[in-house]
């Protein structure tokens, strides 16, 4: 793995031990136990969650505790009909004195991380029972896919490239990033890897040999990604203007001081996550005002195109490095609305060239 995704477990792992210290003896069980099949980042999220439920139980059932001292005695009381109030609480709470609200997606999240809770005491034999199943799922209503279209991609690249639609301040700094911001919005649209795996690439990732590179995925695994001959021109330009333009300083007069990473930031390190999303939402609010686009819709984008080329949603769930192919259908649901779109004039309900029709009007056949 890449020093960037070690770095990033480190500060994920300080994180998760400095949330334990406010959470009770049993969360710290679950951490420990779940530790050897879950990767850090999902471990974090779940102790957030499981914090948000613990600050409801002190508030609501067990008043007379702090949140450390709730023990597994206290989840063993606890009835299906709690867990449903909990869901209910979520559209409107107060933790650490700032306001919260849930909509459907975070209290699924915040439920699949009970359901974990839950599950692994019941399996341990630490409760007598596991109550989420008892609890249904929060109905989740489906969101309308929002991706590019091709004279959008087209629009976009473009757009990188030259800057003459930025707003002045922005194009005052658009030669100083223009190479790379090309070189990243290809690799999004030609690739679909996700923003993580963008800012985790190092320089010796990229082969030119065979248009490949390789990529930590979500969970750790690597694999090898290949890139069209379009994506690879683009990454050609950004690693010569790399090694000719900032071998010791960026345009910006600050020194590199990640040598090893291939997106550099105007500050000299690799580039965040954060900077990525102004990127892109920089040259997407000039191209496409109404949709908002983000580097995950830069992966739809490409999922979608991806599909439409091969009609295969298992190729696109492995290119895409979804362990679960339900995770691709919403790639697939774009697309079959594209197809309806398609058929509209496929079927004819009087196709005249059918039928022998004599010059006064009478059907000769």
């Amino acid at each position: 793995m890449s020093s960037y995704f070690d770095e990033r477990n480190e500060k994920t792992l300080s994180r998760i031990d400095r949330l334990l210290d406010e959470l009770p003896e049993f969360a710290r069980q679950f951490n420990v136990g779940i530790s050897m099949r879950t990767m850090p980042l999902t471990r974090l999220g779940y102790l957030r969650d499981i914090r948000v439920f613990c600050d409801y139980l002190t508030r609501k059932k067990f008043r007379d505790k702090q949140i450390v001292d709730l023990t597994l005695a206290d989840l063993e009381e606890l009835s299906p009909t709690d867990i449903e109030a909990f869901i209910d609480y979520l559209s409107s709470y107060t933790v650490d004195g700032k306001k919260h609200s849930c909509k459907e997606h975070a209290k699924e999240r915040k439920v699949s991380s009970l359901r974990a809770m839950f599950k692994y005491f019941y399996k341990k034999e630490k409760l007598s029972s596991d109550i989420m199943t008892k609890v249904d799922t929060p109905k989740i209503h489906a969101k309308p896919i929002i991706r590019l279209d091709v004279n959008e991609v087209v629009d976009l690249l473009d757009e990188a490239e030259t800057g003459e639609n930025l707003p002045g301040r922005q194009k005052n700094f658009h030669k100083a990033t223009a190479v790379r911001d090309e070189a990243m919005l290809s690799l999004f649209l030609g690739t679909g890897i996700r923003i993580s795996e963008c800012v985790g690439l190092n320089r010796n990732d990229i082969r030119f040999d065979d248009n490949s590179f390789v990529v930590t995925r979500k969970g750790g695994n690597t694999t090898i990604l290949y890139f069209s001959e379009e994506v690879a021109d683009a990454l050609r330009r950004y690693i010569d203007w790399l090694d000719n333009e900032i071998l010791e300083q960026t345009p910006f007069g600050r020194r590199v001081s990640d040598r090893d990473a291939l997106f550099i930031s105007n500050k000299g390190g690799r580039i965040t996550p954060r900077a990525v999303e102004m990127m892109v939402k920089k040259y997407a609010k000039v191209i496409t005002p109404f949709k908002k686009i983000t580097p995950h819709k830069l992966r739809s984008t490409y999922g979608t195109n991806l599909y439409h080329e091969t009609h295969d949603i298992f190729v696109v769930a492995d290119v895409l490095g979804h362990k679960d192919v339900n995770t691709t259908r919403k790639h697939y649901a774009a697309m079959s609305d594209d197809i309806r779109r398609d058929v509209v004039n496929k079927v004819k309900l009087r196709d005249k060239s059918d039928i022998n029709i004599d010059p006064d009007g009478e059907d000769l056949d």
